[in-house]
């Protein structure tokens, strides 16, 4: 089966995490760069690709794959030898699931309500019930170990490291004793070193 795949990527956005995880997974790979400030993402050639004009987006063969979610489970069940997706029949293969399906589902929701200022639903109509419990939800399980599932780095660790980094530095999470070394972690492997400079480089060429 050929693994190559496609990264519609833009510089100095959320794709940045996807382009890691690529880079961890050893992944066949090319990319198509968007310049976001010149509206590339919203022209029919892209949109095409996705209709909501957002990045990441992958294409895989006849497949095109969009929301990060979905990205971060197909990129590492396509590479099962790199060991960042647990397998069918692992006990870690449901927890992985959910914690990549807790970032999408509650995450997010609560740190855009937080960001725009927006008094959060009731909890029985809130997707993510209220911010607090659910920061205090997620910290408890970071706290089992080094990575999200423990002492196994996986494909959510990459979201998660990635999605913190700017979620504390816009100060929409605080950088708890947890947190904090959580995302040096991450953002101190090889393949986040290596994106680091390469998104530099991509975001001074559109500048």
């Amino acid at each position: 089966m050929d693994r190559h795949v496609t990264l519609f990527h833009a510089p100095n956005s959320r794709s940045a995490g996807t382009l890691i995880l690529l880079e961890e997974l050893g992944a066949d790979y090319d990319l198509q760069v968007l310049n976001l400030k010149a509206g590339e993402q919203r022209q029919p050639a892209y949109l095409a690709i996705n209709p909501m004009g957002k990045v990441p987006a992958i294409r895989h063969g006849d497949a095109i794959v969009t929301e990060q979610v979905a990205i971060y489970i197909y990129l590492a069940d396509l590479y099962p030898e790199a060991g960042l997706a647990p397998g069918l029949g692992d006990p870690l293969r449901g927890p992985w699931l959910r914690w990549l399906a807790f970032y999408g589902s509650c995450f997010e929701p609560a740190v855009v309500d937080r960001m725009m200022k927006h008094e959060s639903a009731p909890p029985s109509t809130s997707p993510y019930g209220d911010f607090d419990t659910m920061l205090q939800t997620f910290t408890h399980q970071l706290a089992t170990g080094p990575y999200l599932l423990g002492s196994r780095f996986t494909s959510a660790d990459v979201l998660w490291g990635t999605a913190l980094g700017w979620t504390t530095q816009f100060g929409l999470i605080p950088p708890s004793p947890v947190i904090g070394p959580y995302i040096e972690r991450i953002a101190a492997r090889p393949a986040s070193l290596r994106i680091q400079a390469k998104e530099a480089e991509l975001a001074a060429a559109q500048a």
